[in-house]
């Protein structure tokens, strides 16, 4: 079983969160303290990915935006020390790279990107450019950051569609790019974690995660969209006024990217587990907080997630709630 992107939603209701995110436009006040979602359909590490799909909000802007939120929150507690005390009893979600795959060295169309450099540069730039991002994060104040991996792009219907497997049970090609990524990406949180003695960095293999027994969730349709999928839309997407498959608990996918819920379910409680060294932080027993830096778009939920900021999570309600959380939904 392998899926492309993670079921965050689920493992935070596993950590019994039971509210929506208000997105950056419109957190006010003392919202800001439950948190922020500064998500944005498409976008990525690099400032350009996704945008063929219109105006994205790029890491770098929303890390400039959630640089807003901690001077607010500044402010709210009376000063920059106390935002920062805040800020270190928080878990970080990162979880970025997708789409500048998907929505970039993959569209030789629209990006040069996979003219100007191999699949090993490529990652390697890439990562040059995400550890910058994570330090400023770190800068922010973050000192608990659990950082996903990307999942098996590859085996995703629409790239299957795209590229044929040749035989194999995925794109090859693809996901040895994603592993490429990936091993860089976990050389950098170990690199982060060593040099920043006061935070803790966590990788989340999710690829790996994705790789479990889908069957143990009853899903037995694991690289066919349970929609059709659109020829003239965004690439991947359902077409629109067609009734989907009838029982979508059987299958890994909505469309040509997204998972469905029940493998939400599957990769959520996975990633849930992977969470325990900065669940257990000694400061997070305190409960004060938690901040979750996502990316948004090649992930389901019970209704389509490829929009805007607008879509925070939803969470369950359980034993932590005086925890919060801010989300950067890059996607």
């Amino acid at each position: 079983m392998i899926l492309e992107i993670h079921g965050i939603e689920f493992a935070a209701q596993l950590l019994g969160f039971d509210k929506y995110i208000p997105p950056f436009a419109t957190a006010r006040d003392q919202d800001i303290l439950m948190g922020v979602n500064y998500g944005s359909g498409g976008a990525g590490i690099r400032d350009e990915s996704g945008t063929e799909l219109g105006a994205v909000i790029s890491l770098n802007a929303q890390l400039r935006n959630h640089q807003t939120t901690v001077s607010r929150i500044g402010v709210l507690l009376g000063s920059k020390e106390e935002a920062a005390n805040y800020l270190s009893k928080c878990i970080y979600y990162v979880g970025m790279g997708s789409n500048d795959y998907i929505n970039n060295y993959l569209l030789p169309e629209y990006f040069n990107t996979s003219c100007l450099y191999t699949p090993e540069q490529y990652a390697v730039v890439l990562i040059q450019q995400y550890s910058q991002q994570l330090k400023t994060l770190y800068k922010s104040g973050a000192r608990k950051v659990a950082v996903f991996g990307l999942g098996y792009i590859g085996c995703t219907p629409a790239e299957m569609a795209s590229y044929g497997t040749n035989g194999s049970a995925c794109v090859d090609i693809i996901n040895e790019d994603v592993q490429l990524f990936n091993e860089g990406l976990s050389s950098l949180v170990d690199e982060l974690t060593n040099n920043l003695t006061d935070s803790k960095f966590i990788f989340v293999n999710i690829a790996e995660i994705s790789t479990g027994d889908a069957s143990a969730y009853g899903m037995t349709v694991l690289n066919s969209p349970c929609c059709v999928v659109s020829s003239n839309l965004g690439k991947g997407l359902c077409a629109p006024n067609l009734a989907p498959c009838s029982n979508r608990t059987l299958f890994a996918y909505w469309d040509g990217f997204h998972p469905t819920q029940v493998a939400n379910l599957f990769l959520g409680t996975g990633a849930y587990n992977a969470l325990t060294p900065l669940i257990s932080a000694p400061d997070l027993n305190s409960g004060e907080a938690i901040y979750v830096i996502e990316e948004q778009g090649y992930e389901p939920r019970l209704y389509h997630f490829f929009e805007t900021a607008q879509h925070s999570l939803k969470l369950i309600n359980g034993g932590f709630q005086r925890w919060k959380i801010i989300t950067m939904m890059m996607k």
